[in-house]
């Protein structure tokens, strides 16, 4: 079976890529003018899949997803890959993160909404959640986004000192992307 999958982000589709059960194949979509207006991860998710969707004309998988920073009011939230600014980078927005912050450390959680649909059809949303602390400075060398400042309790490192694997393992993504996987085979497509 082959799934679309509607993202710019080479680090989501290895992440993807890597948890893919077997039979499915990810593969990149072309890039789609696709609004993401909605209020919440869940809007833009679905918006996103649709819109993905009708373009390729089969399966898609679209996610949102980011990080919500209690002492930030759940900032930067929806707004993660774009917090400096439109053109600003991961390093970009991990430093407004940290002056926003002041030194502080702060609790903190990554979400993920994926959204599965076809063209004409959303079929399902699945969300997942991990909770973790900002860091006042970054640790790791590996993962993307704000993965050096979110430190992992459970594990005792940051998403940036864990493999590829292990970060899946425990992480929003993975959590979401489990669950679709879970379903995914069970829609007559």
């Amino acid at each position: 079976m082959r799934l679309y999958v509607a993202t710019s982000n080479p680090g989501k589709l290895a992440e993807f890529r890597r948890g893919a059960p077997a039979g499915i194949e990810m593969v990149a979509a072309e890039p789609v003018d696709c609004p993401e207006t909605g209020a919440s991860f869940e809007a833009n998710a679905r918006q996103k899949a649709l819109c993905y969707a009708a373009a390729v004309r089969d399966l898609v998988l679209a996610d949102d997803s980011g990080l919500e920073v209690d002492l930030l009011g759940g900032a930067p939230g929806i707004y993660s890959a774009r917090y400096a600014g439109e053109s600003a980078g991961d390093a970009e927005n991990r430093a407004r993160l940290l002056r926003e912050l002041g030194g502080r450390r702060a609790a903190a959680r990554f979400v993920c909404v994926i959204a599965l649909a076809r063209p004409g059809e959303l079929l399902a949303t699945f969300r997942g959640v991990v909770e973790g602390v900002i860091l006042e400075s970054e640790r790791g060398a590996e993962g993307f986004g704000y993965d050096p400042l979110f430190f992992y309790p459970p594990l005792g490192r940051t998403f940036a000192e864990m493999s590829p694997d292990e970060k899946f393992a425990c992480s929003h993504r993975g959590q979401a992307f489990r669950a679709m996987s879970e379903k995914l085979l069970a829609f007559s497509y």
